[in-house]
This record gives C-alpha cells, sequence and structure tokens, in this order.
C-alpha cells in the first residue's frame, strides 16, 4: 500500500459452532508506533456482526496510511505494517458504542 492511497482488504470469519453467534472486533496494528498512520474509512468493526451456524464470510475493511508517514524519520525503517483482528463474543442485549461517537 502506498501512503496516500486507499486500499481494500478482506478477512475471512467463520462461525464453528452450531449456534449464531453476534460479535464485535477490535483491531491491533503492528509495528505500534505506525498505529498513528493507519487510518480505516469502512470497517466491519465498527458494526456488530451475525454469523450464522457454520457461516463463512469475508469482512471488508477500507484505509490508507497517512502520507505523513513516509517523513516521519521513525518510520524510515518500516516496511511492513501488519493489521490484525481479534473477534469478540457480544454479550446479549449489551450495546456497544460505535467510536467517535457520544
Amino acid at each position: 500500500v502506498v501512503p496516500g492511497e486507499t486500499a481494500l482488504a478482506f478477512y475471512k470469519a467463520k462461525n464453528p459452532t452450531d449456534k449464531p453467534v453476534i460479535g464485535i472486533s477490535t483491531y491491533n496494528v503492528i509495528p505500534f508506533e505506525a498505529g498513528q498512520y493507519f487510518n480505516k474509512i469502512q470497517c466491519f468493526c465498527f458494526e456488530e456482526q451475525r454469523l450464522n451456524p457454520q457461516e463463512e464470510v469475508d469482512m471488508p475493511v477500507f484505509f490508507y496510511i497517512d502520507p505523513e508517514f513516509a517523513e516521519d524519520p521513525k518510520m524510515a525503517k518500516v516496511d511492513l505494517i501488519t493489521l490484525s483482528y481479534t473477534f469478540f463474543e457480544a454479550k446479549e442485549g449489551l450495546k456497544l458504542p460505535l467510536p467517535g461517537y457520544q
């Protein structure tokens, strides 16, 4: 991904159980210092996701790396940024707030 250009990636999720699962995802960026330059435009992680029994889906994330990344001397040796997600089962009846909204 070239800093400043948008990109689309897909993450595969599968519910291996025999019951529906409703969950939410949190993300992690490595190296940690590069996280400030990672910007999600649209992401499955902004909302709860429902996976039916044995269902497998591709979940999109639309993002860009801030162009200032290329100007930061601390990022000069960074040539690989890893974005990972952890899917947590949401508690029934619990409404999670959307990031950035009060």
